[in-house]
């Protein structure tokens, strides 16, 4: 018989961890949401559906783009590819050819406008030096700290590194760590130039990986339990236990403030308690006229949100507009939210008039904070039998989609080799 071994936690790393699973295992898949996909899905019913954040993938992130594949989620006609590029009104315009690596990055540089040639230089000396180092630093510091050691201009900080930086770890670079930066940068530019695209949902998120993986497990016999939360992970003898549910094996993958409680483990709870948290805001205005967009993901240099996605140009999704916030000090309200996101949809497409309607979502919680000396927890926990999957536990990313998914193939790697079974 095969062994049973249960997912609590249907976002991107408990599914991706579950999809592993099957066929080796007899899988049960807890969620207490009514729908998978955790902080990456769709929220809301008809004509309010919306997604609850703008998730950016990039080429380099192969786990997600093999499990999209494994449950029949086509990411060329899902995800819009296009070569690395760099957009913000009134500030830095970079577009990369499709050259080999490095080359792409040093010739999008030259042609890069909004930059003096002396910020090309400072830009360029920064991002070679980190190549040269293989993307290791001897000691993590702060993002501010290194740039300040690099000698980068207040024109590259607020359009270049501020936003590059709350984009990709969700925390302000006076707290944001090096380290995980570098390693992003690492998979990223210093990796092969496919690797460096960006990919712009096309779809809803849910539809990306959630929905098709949800129904892909079905099909092959997963317990698929939504609604229904679980209360607490223990182990026992004869396997861990969820609830009073016996299984062979169980794989927590819920946010790490859940895991504390369900986890009946003082150190992992001590550990756990050192994970800080930041916001991410998210505005939707719906007009009644195409927003044309100069391009499908934008910013706005010293405007109030971070970056403008053209979702009809994107999803075809007629009139709407999308704008981010990504890590703020201070978490303006919903009016002021929407008034932010107004003046810069204006600064692109002064055409827009007033919007039929909008929509502001808020994740008071959305990632965990990438700061500087943040100790993650490994996979395997102290407790026989049970394991941790999530971005939070991945040893070397921020709270990426790509790094939920490696974590959950992870955990799902881990609790099949001590069971004693060949992938």
């Amino acid at each position: 018989m095969k062994p049973r071994v249960a997912v609590v936690g249907a976002g991107w790393a408990g599914l991706a961890a579950a999809v592993e699973l099957a066929g080796h295992a007899d899988v049960t898949v807890y969620e207490a949401g009514r729908e998978p996909g955790g902080r990456a899905r769709c929220i809301g019913r008809a004509e309010d559906r919306f997604d609850n954040g703008q998730h950016i993938l990039l080429g380099a992130y192969a786990e997600c783009l093999r499990l999209m594949r494994t449950v029949g989620a086509d990411p060329d006609r899902l995800l819009l590819r296009k070569p690395l590029q760099w957009r913000r009104e009134g500030g830095l315009s970079l577009d990369c050819p499709r050259l080999p690596a490095p080359l792409h990055l040093a010739a999008g540089l030259l042609a890069a406008r909004g930059l003096g040639w002396r910020d090309k230089w400072l830009l360029a000396r920064a991002l070679d030096g980190l190549r040269r180092g293989g993307y290791r630093l001897a000691r993590d510091c702060s993002v501010a700290a290194w740039l300040a050691e690099q000698g980068q201009s207040c024109r590259l900080l607020d359009d270049f590194w501020r936003p590059m930086v709350l984009s990709a770890l969700n925390t302000p670079p006076e707290q944001a760590s090096m380290r995980v930066l570098a390693a992003t940068l690492r998979d990223s530019l210093g990796a092969q130039r496919a690797d460096s695209d960006l990919l712009l949902p096309a779809a809803g998120l849910s539809a990306l990986f959630p929905d098709p993986a949800w129904r892909w497990l079905a099909e092959r016999g997963a317990d698929l339990r939504a609604g229904c939360r679980a209360r607490r992970i223990a182990p026992f003898q004869d396997g861990p236990q969820v609830d009073d549910e016996r299984y062979d094996a169980v794989i927590s993958a819920v946010a790490p403030y859940h895991a504390a409680e369900l986890l009946d483990e003082p150190a992992l709870r001590a550990a756990l308690e050192a994970y800080r948290y930041w916001p991410i805001a998210t505005v939707y205005l719906c007009f009644d006229v195409s927003p044309r967009l100069p391009a499908p993901m934008m910013g706005v240099s010293g405007g109030g949100m971070d970056w403008l996605f053209d979702r009809e140009a994107l999803a075809g999704e007629a009139g709407l507009v999308a704008a981010v916030l990504s890590a703020p000090t201070a978490l303006p309200d919903a009016e002021e939210l929407v008034a932010r996101a107004l003046a810069d949809a204006r600064r692109l497409a002064p055409h827009l008039p007033e919007p039929a309607r909008s929509r502001v979502i808020v994740e008071k919680r959305a990632t965990f904070a990438s700061e500087v000396g943040l100790e993650r927890p490994a996979t395997r926990t102290a407790q026989r039998g049970i394991y941790l999957a999530g971005d939070w536990a991945h040893p070397d990313y921020p709270a990426t989609l790509e790094g939920a998914a490696r974590s959950g193939v992870a955990a799902a790697a881990a609790a099949l080799q001590d069971l004693g079974i060949e992938r």
